[in-house]
């Protein structure tokens, strides 16, 4: 039964808040993520977090909310307060190492209340490809490739998403690989805020927000309009070879150095791209056969509780 009632007006809420996803301790990109978060590791010179917020910088967003966990006093320091013209508040997963996705996206729930971008921190593209992304309730979507794993859609005759796919890949015209770039309305998250606060209340903290997407597609309750990304202009890093792979990637510009609370120049890039290199060098990481494309600042920072079941002390506010 259709439940989802469309508001006019709803398309046409232009989106200038981002949300990062960047909680995860990134083991399969392990030894660099052992010193560092996983969008902290450079690809081409340049490491995916100075990507991601060039390309929001590009299209005006205004402000941008990170869900930390590993290292996450690395990215705090990176960023400060501000960076690319966006006002950054930070959001602390204290479970991030037994949690996925789909509590890192819960625990955003009281910080933001307008419409939104979703974007995981491992991700490099092309950031004219976020032009399209920048109205509610859409969907990055790329044509699937035989090294793409993870979920897909299919689109229906009215180009709407039909279905979230997980499991094995039929490699067709009618399946598309999700980018794991979204766009929400106000509508939309509120109603996918009920639903989070349903598995989180059930304990079911170890998933995937897709989960959650799925379901409400398969009730005719949320309606994803597709965008199409080029395959050749952005990749998914999950490990080594996707680092090597990344750094193929055609479509990748050499955005200019973003501004941030250290000014234009962020001394902790530096940092960051010499360890990289001395790992490198060290023979830690070697190049894989796949050919496929400090300073302490006070930032806004969201205390949240853990399940009801866990002990740790946090204060939710």
């Amino acid at each position: 039964m259709k439940i989802r009632t469309i508001h006019p007006g709803v398309e046409n809420e232009r989106v200038s808040t981002a949300l990062l996803l960047a909680a995860g301790t990134g083991s399969r990109l392990s030894p660099l993520t052992d010193l560092t978060p996983k969008c902290l590791v450079p690809v081409n010179e340049i490491s995916i977090l100075d990507r991601l917020i060039h390309s929001l910088q590009v299209h005006n967003f205004k402000r941008l909310v990170i869900v930390v966990g590993h290292k996450a006093d690395c990215i705090r320091n990176f960023l400060g307060t501000r960076a690319g013209g966006m006002e950054i508040t930070y959001i602390t997963s204290p479970l991030y190492k037994t949690t996925n996705n789909i509590y890192s996206l819960w625990l955003a729930r009281k910080a933001i209340h307008e419409p939104f971008l979703l974007i995981e921190s491992d991700l490099v593209f092309d950031p004219d490809m976020l032009k399209n992304m920048l109205y509610p309730d859409r969907i990055a979507v790329a044509k699937l490739q035989p090294w793409m794993n993870g979920t897909t859609v299919t689109i229906n005759n009215r180009q709407k998403i039909e279905a979230f796919h997980s499991g094995a890949h039929k490699h067709d015209d009618k399946h598309y690989k999700t980018v794991n770039i979204y766009s929400l309305s106000t509508i939309t998250w509120q109603l996918v805020r009920e639903r989070l606060d349903r598995h989180i209340s059930n304990n079911m903290v170890d998933g995937y927000y897709e989960t959650v997407f799925a379901d409400m597609v398969n009730e005719d309750c949320l309606s994803f309009t597709p965008v199409f990304f080029d395959a050749n202009s952005w990749y998914e890093i999950d490990n080594i070879a996707d680092l090597r792979a990344a750094e193929q990637v055609c479509g990748l510009p050499h955005p200019p150095a973003i501004t941030t609370d250290f000014g234009a120049s962020n001394p902790k890039s530096q940092s960051y791209l010499q360890t990289f290199k001395r790992l490198k060098t060290t023979g830690r990481i070697k190049r894989s056969s796949r050919h496929h494309p400090d300073r302490k600042v006070s930032a806004p920072i969201i205390p949240d509780l853990p399940l009801p079941q866990q002990s740790i002390n946090f204060t939710d506010k």
